[in-house]
């Protein structure tokens, strides 16, 4: 490819907030171009880097057996209802109707449609296993868009789907996913640790995430420094310190006089109350009714344990309008002194650590009157108790008991869900056995976002100057450029582009030599092949690895054969 006729170039400057590595260079570098908010384009040098990156993906996946299929980005929304999920996705996903009345959206993610394919190929069970995948846009409308390709509204994902005869043949095909995608983000040189997850809408039995670890990530990734045990900061289990003293009477209490407390954290703040002893009350709503969540003032609530305990996915803080509703008002919510209305429509959900405290200062749902001394179990009760928090940095690992977990922020690049039957057994696709049993596959699903992998690939691979690609996703192998404007210099260069051309762009500009190689460390090209006056008189060319080793002087005659066995080496780092 001629640089001069290559669609797009370089640029010096970003907007203000562009704030991550990645997404400025593959910017500055012309791999992509913004739209709008959480929309970007991929120009032809992205293309080609996406194109590598499927080409790695498609490998491994065939690998296993996996056949690639393309299934529509828009669904109608009936599947969406009978696999339950219709309600329990809210703004995210975009629902329409066509001209003729039918209903429609724009899939967040492609589960129910995959169920639907299947449902048209499956004969027998003798067909079962069956593993798909295709790439396929998705499209979500994101509150959160942050960090370019990292989140957005519309975005690229390979997303495979496997379906069994049974549990135990899901289960043995899981760690072989699990290991495609260790051997996928090796390739592409993309730092993961695996972490235990949650199923969020998802649903299904577990989950694991592919996270890098990185500044400016969006996850939290939770770590033992001892014995490696890793997971989402939404599930990550351990243990925190309680004080433990005699119970003592419960009794009320007020502001402190001469002073007006609006809130209960205003109450606990006026009377200098440790955050450890606050009994702090959450709400949220639910497909079937509110769910209160009672846990400690110094931690937060993790929906998605929540979700498990209750059996059913949280849809979202509840507000004015719910409170209202069961005669609560917000600022002083508390298990204590609950209205009739209340007491009828909640489910209250106790955190393990707050019930093993005592002695706990809590809201009594009137205005400026709270408790103190409140303990569980002799003051108020609970449907459940279990463990519904977020974590905190420093609590002690219970896998090992000796190490200490620590946070980590990250990126999430992939993750893998076994479902078990929930979308199989919903939609009612089955088959029978050899018995003559109706049974219900089981099912996992796999996906990898492609634009984030390509932004991880960079935040990952870059210097000061600009991107270092891996071999393997360059959108070119070889950089080659010419110095100055000699017809000689030129036509050595015109000579040995064609020589290699299939793999190489090259710098045809009259650009000084700065402009170029600035332009080449930008676009983080493996190889760099200088062509200069010396190459004419004495023979000799310059080649130099992206990566930063020093420049070899290389005959012309060696050079191909050098160049290739530098990319050779490349591609087994």
């Amino acid at each position: 490819m001629l640089y001069s006729r290559q669609f797009t170039k370089t640029v010096l400057s970003v907007p203000k907030d562009v704030r991550t590595s990645g997404y400025r260079y593959l910017l500055q570098a012309g791999y992509i171009r913004s739209l709008g908010p959480g929309l970007f384009s991929y120009t032809p040098l992205g293309m080609r880097v996406l194109r590598n990156l499927q080409g790695i993906v498609q490998e491994e996946m065939e690998r296993l057996g996996g056949q690639e299929v393309l299934t529509p980005l828009v669904n109608p929304r009936d599947i969406w209802v009978s696999s339950g999920r219709d309600s329990l996705i809210e703004q995210e996903m975009v629902r329409f109707n066509d001209r003729s009345g039918r209903r429609l959206v724009l899939a967040p993610t492609h589960e129910e449609a995959m169920v639907e394919l299947v449902r048209q190929g499956l004969r027998s069970y003798r067909d079962l296993p069956i593993f798909l995948y295709q790439f396929q846009t998705k499209f979500r409308d994101e509150s959160r868009l942050r960090n370019g390709l990292v989140r957005t509204r519309e975005f690229l994902m390979k997303d495979a789907y496997s379906f069994h005869r049974s549990f135990a043949d899901l289960n043995g095909f899981f760690p072989k996913v699990h290991a495609a995608y260790q051997r996928i983000f090796s390739r592409c040189q993309v730092p993961v640790i695996a972490a235990q997850a949650g199923v969020g809408y998802m649903g299904g039995e577990r989950s694991y995430e592919f996270l890098m670890p990185c500044d400016s990530g969006d996850d939290d990734l939770v770590q033992c420094d001892s014995c490696g045990y890793a997971a989402n900061g939404d599930v990550a289990c351990g243990d925190v310190d309680n004080v433990q003293n005699p119970p003592l009477p419960m009794e009320p209490v007020g502001p402190p006089e001469g002073k007006t407390v609006r809130t209960l954290n205003g109450m606990r703040q006026a009377r200098d109350i440790p955050r450890d002893r606050l009994a702090k009350a959450m709400l949220y709503r639910t497909s079937h009714g509110l769910v209160m969540a009672v846990i400690r003032g110094d931690h937060q609530v993790s929906q998605e344990k929540l979700n498990q305990v209750i059996a059913e996915p949280i849809l979202g803080p509840a507000d004015g309008k719910d409170l209202a509703g069961i005669n609560l008002s917000g600022p002083w919510l508390s298990p204590l002194d609950l209205p009739d209305e209340a007491q009828e429509a909640l489910s209250i959900v106790v955190d393990e650590n707050l019930a093993a405290g005592c002695n706990l200062f809590a809201g009594s749902n009137r205005p400026g009157e709270c408790y103190r001394n409140v303990n569980f179990g002799r003051d108020f009760g609970a449907d459940h108790v279990a463990d519904i928090i977020r974590i905190p940095e420093g609590a002690q690992c219970r896998h090992c008991l000796d190490g200490v977990l620590r946070r980590v922020r990250a990126v999430e690049l992939g993750n893998i869900f076994r479902l078990g039957t929930y979308y199989t057994a919903a939609m009612n696709l089955s088959v029978r056995d050899e018995r003559g049993r109706q049974i219900h596959p089981h099912m996992g699903c796999y996906g990898i976002g492609m634009g984030r992998l390509m932004s991880a690939i960079v935040e990952a691979n870059h210097d000061d100057r600009g991107i270092i690609w891996p071999s393997e996703v360059a959108p070119f192998s070889v950089y080659l450029m010419s110095i100055g404007k000699s017809l000689s210099v030129r036509r050595l260069a015109q000579e040995l582009y064609q020589e290699l051309q299939e793999i190489t762009l090259y710098d045809d500009r009259y650009e000084s030599i700065s402009h170029k190689l600035k332009d080449a460390d930008l676009l983080g090209i493996p190889i760099r092949v200088v062509i200069s006056r010396e190459s004419v008189t004495d023979g000799v060319i310059e080649v130099a690895r992206r990566s930063g080793t020093e420049p070899l002087r290389v005959p012309r005659e060696e050079l191909v054969a050098t160049v290739r066995s530098l990319l050779s080496e490349e591609s087994r780092v």
